[in-house]
C-alpha cells in the first residue's frame, strides 16, 4: 500500500487535536482551581505532606487518559510534588490506551477488557507507589530548571508590554481561538470517556481538532521565538494572566503531542509496518513482553494504544505484555516534562522501561 504523506499528516493533526480536548480541560481547569485557591490564601507549598506524594501520584496516574500526567508534570515543574510522586504517576498511567480497553473499540470484548484494565491498573498503582517511595526514600530530588524564578517574578511589577504582532497573536488571536475551540471540543471529549460521541457535529469536530493543533503549534512557536512579555504574565491576581499561562501550556503540550504522535505512528506504521508488527506480537511471550515495553516507551500514547489494540485483536496476546507496556508508557505528560527538563524526562523514561521489564516478566512468571 502506497504511503500518503498528506493523509498521514492530517490524521495526526486531527488525533493531536482530539487529545487536545482532554488536555485543555485538564490544564485550564486546574489553572482556574489553583487561581481560586490562591485567592483564598489556601494554596499550600505542596500537595499534601511529601510522604503521601507517591500515593497521590499513583492515584492521579490511574485516572483514564493523559490529563493527570500532564497536570502532575506541571506540579513537578512548580515544585509542588516530589520526584517520587511524578515517577509514580508516570508508572501508573495508561494514557489514551485506557479508552481502548474501556470499550472505545467496536471490536472490544467489554467484560474481558474491563478485567484487563483492572489488572493493569492494580499493577500500575502498586508498582508506582512502591518505586515512588523508593525514589523519595533514597533522597532523589527534583532537577528543577535553573531559570525557575516564579516566586521572584510574582513580586515584580509587570513590565511595559510591547504592542507588536507577536503580542497581538499570543494575547488576542491565539488565546481566544484556543479557548473557543477548547470549549467547543469539551462536551465531545467528556462523552468520549465513555466511548460516546456527538455524531451530528462529527465533521465540524474533525476540522476544529485539526485547526486547534495548527493554532497551538503557531502559538507555541511564536511564544518561544518572538513573544517578549512572559514576565508580565506572572501576576497571580489576574485571571487573564492565569488563563493565558494555561493556554500557553496547552499549546506547548499539543505541539509536543503532535510531534510525538507523528514520529511514533510513522515508526510503527511505515518504518516497521503492520505485517512485521503483527509477527512481533505473535512471537515468544518473553519477546512480546520486551517489545511491548519498548513500544510503550515511545513518547506519547501511540505506543500504548497500539499494544492495547494488539491485546484486543491478536489471539492469546499475553496480559503480561500489556502490563509491561502500561508501566513503560508515560502518556502525553512526558512532552511538557521533556520541554522543561530533558534530564528528568529521560530519567523517568529509562527507569520506567526497566521497571516495566521487571514487572512484566514477573507477571509472566506468575501466569498473567
Amino acid at each position: 500500500m502506497e504511503f500518503n504523506f498528506w493523509s498521514f499528516f492530517i490524521t495526526n493533526l486531527e488525533a493531536a487535536g482530539v487529545i487536545g480536548g482532554y488536555v485543555s480541560i485538564s490544564i485550564i481547569g486546574f489553572a482556574i482551581i489553583t487561581f481560586l485557591t490562591k485567592m483564598q490564601n489556601k494554596l499550600a507549598n505542596e500537595i499534601g505532606p511529601k510522604w503521601v506524594h507517591p500515593i497521590i501520584g499513583a492515584l492521579l496516574g490511574a485516572i483514564p487518559g493523559c490529563g493527570a500526567s500532564i497536570v502532575v508534570a506541571s506540579l513537578y515543574k512548580n515544585k509542588k510534588i516530589s520526584f517520587g510522586g511524578l515517577f509514580a504517576t508516570f508508572i501508573s498511567t495508561l494514557g489514551e490506551g485506557s479508552f481502548v480497553l474501556l470499550g472505545a473499540s467496536s471490536e472490544a470484548d467489554v467484560i474481558g477488557n474491563i478485567k484487563a484494565y483492572a489488572i493493569i491498573t492494580i499493577f500500575g498503582l502498586v508498582t508506582g507507589t512502591i518505586f515512588g517511595y523508593l525514589y523519595d526514600f533514597f533522597g532523589l530530588k527534583a532537577n528543577y530548571l535553573k531559570n525557575d524564578n516564579t516566586s521572584e517574578l510574582i513580586e515584580q511589577k509587570p513590565a511595559l508590554k510591547v504592542n507588536n504582532l507577536s503580542t497581538v497573536f499570543i494575547e488576542k488571536i491565539g488565546f481566544y481561538f484556543i479557548i473557543s475551540m477548547a470549549i467547543f471540543l469539551a462536551p465531545g471529549s467528556i462523552m468520549a470517556l465513555w466511548g460516546g460521541s456527538i455524531e451530528s457535529i462529527s465533521i465540524v469536530t474533525y476540522w476544529v481538532s485539526i485547526v486547534l493543533t495548527i493554532t497551538c503549534i503557531i502559538q507555541y512557536l511564536i511564544s518561544n521565538f518572538f513573544y517578549k512579555n512572559h514576565a508580565c504574565l506572572s501576576d497571580s491576581n489576574d485571571i487573564k494572566s492565569t488563563l493565558l499561562h494555561a493556554i500557553l501550556d496547552v499549546s506547548l503540550v499539543i505541539t509536543f503531542v503532535f510531534i510525538g504522535l507523528f514520529f511514533a505512528n510513522y515508526i510503527i506504521d511505515v518504518v516497521v509496518g503492520a505485517e512485521i508488527f503483527d509477527k512481533w506480537m505473535t512471537s515468544s511471550s518473553y519477546i512480546v513482553v520486551f517489545l511491548a515495553a519498548l513500544i510503550g516507551l515511545l513518547p506519547g500514547c501511540g505506543g500504548m494504544i497500539s499494544v492495547a489494540v494488539a491485546f484486543i485483536t491478536v489471539p492469546n496476546f499475553p496480559i503480561s505484555a500489556l502490563i509491561a507496556a502500561s508501566i513503560a508508557t508515560s502518556g502525553d505528560g512526558i512532552f511538557p516534562l521533556f520541554a522543561e527538563n530533558r534530564k528528568d524526562a529521560l530519567h523517568v523514561s529509562i527507569a520506567g522501561f526497566l521497571v516495566a521489564l521487571l514487572v512484566g516478566y514477573l507477571a509472566l512468571i506468575l501466569g498473567f
